[in-house]
C-alpha cells in the first residue's frame, strides 16, 4: 500500500477530503519522525511501537577488493509489531481453527 492509497482509504472512511486527509497523514508521519529524532519512543496501542536502536560498529569486507572496512555505529529506526497486529497478520488458519481466512 502506498501513501496515496492510504490517504484514499482514510478519506473514504472518514468523509474528509483527500487534501485534508493528506495533511493529517503527513502530520502523523512528521510527528513520529520528529519524536524518533529526539530519541523518544512512539507507541500505538494495538498496532506496535517505533523506537531508535543503536547498531554497533563492526568490521566488514569490500566485496570488490576484499579489503577490510570499519563500519561505524549508527542509529536506526526500529518497529516492533504488537501482539494484536501479529495475530491479525497471522490469521485464524494458523491458530488451529477451521474458519476461512478473511479476504
Amino acid at each position: 500500500m502506498t501513501k496515496a492509497e492510504l490517504v484514499e482509504l482514510i478519506a473514504q472512511g472518514s468523509g474528509l477530503s483527500k487534501k485534508d486527509t493528506g495533511v493529517v497523514v503527513d502530520l502523523i508521519l512528521e510527528n513520529i519522525s520528529r519524536a524518533l529524532c529526539e530519541g523518544d519512543k512512539v507507541e500505538l496501542r494495538g498496532f506496535g511501537s517505533f523506537k531508535v536502536k543503536e547498531r554497533r560498529s563492526r568490521k566488514a569486507r569490500n566485496p570488490r577488493t576484499g579489503a577490510s572496512v570499519d563500519v561505524p555505529s549508527k542509529l536506526v529506526p526500529y518497529f516492533k509489531a504488537s501482539n494484536e497486529l501479529k495475530a491479525l497478520v497471522d490469521g485464524p488458519s494458523s491458530r488451529g481453527t477451521s474458519a476461512p481466512a478473511a479476504q
